[in-house]
């Protein structure tokens, strides 16, 4: 687990059992951090500018 991190998720997300299968997001001093919510124990660690990068090609 990761205490203390702010995980947030996309308002479209829902809730319920729909809102269980969601990707979300969280920001440390150095990262961005990026898990599935199935899964809380893993997650990507990008440097801001590959996040940015990542979400200007969406």
């Amino acid at each position: 687990m990761t205490p203390g991190l702010r995980w947030v998720k996309s308002s479209a997300s829902g809730s319920g059992t729909q809102g269980d299968d969601c990707v979300e997001v969280a920001r440390t001093s150095e990262h961005v951090l990026i898990r599935d919510s199935k899964q809380p124990d893993t997650w990507l660690s990008l440097p801001p500018g590959s996040w940015l990068a990542f979400l200007r090609r969406l």
